[in-house]
């Protein structure tokens, strides 16, 4: 359930950008990991309850899926998904180099003329 505070803190974000500028949030968009521990559906549902009120009452949520990637440290080699995760060159355990992050990636917002 920490969907929820993902979204408080999304929407405290979008929030410190959107009010000094008075402008209107109408879409952000979202990179969550496949191994970041989210569980998009409640994500979406955490978003559609909390955004009342809000600066983001009529923006929609765009998710983007991140798949897992992984690499050797020592030689940089990419990883085949679902290989070990080890280096097939040097033997080294990977190490995870893509698929654990929650980054707001863009908001859009149209801003007043001044």
């Amino acid at each position: 359930m920490h969907e929820y505070s993902i979204v408080a803190s999304l929407i405290e974000r979008v929030a410190r950008e959107a009010t000094p500028r008075r402008a209107r949030v109408h879409r952000l968009h979202v990179a969550i990991g496949e191994l970041a521990g989210v569980d998009v559906a409640l994500l979406r549902t955490a978003y559609d309850t909390f955004r009342e009120r809000t600066v983001c009452a009529d923006a929609a949520l765009d998710v983007r899926a991140v798949a897992a990637a992984w690499r050797c440290p020592r030689c940089d080699e990419a990883l085949a998904p679902g290989a070990p995760l080890q280096c097939p060159t040097c033997g080294r355990p990977a190490r995870l180099c893509a698929g654990d992050e929650i980054v707001l990636e863009r908001i859009e917002l149209e801003v007043p003329d001044v």
